[in-house]
């Protein structure tokens, strides 16, 4: 009888303790949320552009005369200076045509002379009456026509000069050039396909990139006009084409006046110093430009939830989560967004979780839990 009431009373011992640990494992916790007060901060945000690139003056180098490449004075690649010789063109049948240039001119000089003298003898035979008025006027044509034929052979020298110059190729600028698809023995003309080399200069470079109307629009009514754009707006940064942020800071100076019918774009233009030479001519990267925003209204990103391609987040309303379409700015930095129209200062928003919420549920903050 004993070990039956033993048993009886360690079962209701056992399930009393079971009911009790059944009890506070389905016990709730409290939903405590985290909350932010809506303020005012300032945030700068960047906004990238696809953008080419280009020295600030490339030049194609082109023969101004015929003939067969002698010389080639340049390796591919290399740095040039401005009026350097970088191709030599056959120069020995120009050699020819300025040494013949430059004796008719003596001849033609030699030819005005006796012309003079026979005019001024011709003259005082005239007087003399020894001649005619016919031989006197004779000899006055024959001295306009040498004047003229020495100007006519001077005007060939200067011509033959010139094009014995022609003959070695200088660089208009200072540059890099590019690969020479010629080679020693060439044929070229100032018709060729192809130039003889291009030649960038790239001590500068243009970095040029579109930025959609509406955004251009954006920026005029910031600045007040295209002008004040450019001399106000921020100096931009480069991305260069393996990731690398460009050591150098530029900036934007010129802005196209017409849209692109095809695309509804405008282009515009940043230069960057590029001294060191690590940018090249047709190379490419992306435009980062900075807008600092002032007394704007910041949330994270984790207290809003979409919806239809709408942005929401709850606002805390009389101890409830009351849900508030808001809207925001185009550019955000990946964690939180600037918002243009939906809260004001002092409001009270859900900051974390907001797709988990219903409208209407209590919330219960941590910092309320403590004061309590």
């Amino acid at each position: 009888m004993r070990r039956i009431t033993t048993v009886i009373l360690t079962l209701g011992i056992l399930i009393l303790a079971s009911c009790k640990e059944g009890a506070k494992t389905t016990t709730k916790e409290p939903n405590y949320y985290e909350t932010v007060e809506i303020t005012l901060g300032t945030r700068t945000l960047t906004t990238g552009y696809s953008a080419s690139i280009s020295g600030v003056q490339t030049v194609e180098i082109r023969p101004q005369v015929s003939g067969m490449i002698t010389d080639i004075l340049i390796e591919e690649g290399e740095s040039v200076k401005k009026d350097q010789v970088l191709f030599v063109i056959d120069q020995t049948p120009y050699k020819a045509a300025y040494e013949i240039a430059v004796a008719n001119v003596k001849s033609a000089e030699a030819a005005l002379s006796t012309a003079q003298l026979i005019l001024e003898s011709n003259k005082d035979l005239y007087e003399q009456d020894v001649i005619s008025e016919f031989d006197l006027m004779t000899a006055q044509n024959n001295l306009t026509e040498a004047e003229a034929r020495l100007a006519l052979c001077k005007a060939e020298e200067v011509n033959a000069s010139n094009n014995l110059s022609y003959t070695e190729v200088r660089s208009p600028v200072n540059g890099v050039a590019s690969m020479i698809p010629y080679r020693v023995g060439a044929l070229v003309s100032s018709s060729i396909t192809q130039p003889l080399v291009t030649v960038s200069d790239d001590s500068r470079v243009y970095a040029y990139f579109s930025m959609a109307e509406n955004q251009m629009l954006d920026m005029v009514q910031q600045y007040g006009s295209l002008n004040n754009a450019i001399r106000q707006m921020p100096e931009v940064e480069l991305i260069m084409s393996n990731g690398d942020r460009y050591e150098h800071t530029g900036k934007i100076n010129a802005i196209s006046g017409t849209i692109s019918e095809s695309t509804g774009a405008v282009s515009l233009r940043a230069v960057f110093s590029n001294r060191n030479h690590l940018l090249r001519n047709g190379g490419s990267g992306t435009i980062i430009i900075p807008v600092t925003l002032k007394d704007c209204i910041v949330i994270p990103q984790s207290a809003t939830y979409e919806l239809q391609d709408r942005v929401f987040v709850y606002k805390v309303v009389d101890g409830k989560a009351s849900s508030t379409e808001i809207r925001i700015a185009p550019q955000n930095n990946g964690k939180e967004y600037i918002v243009e129209e939906g809260l004001e200062v002092g409001d009270i928003i859900i900051a974390e979780g907001a797709g988990l919420i219903k409208e209407g549920t209590p919330i219960r903050t941590r910092k309320e839990e403590g004061q309590e």
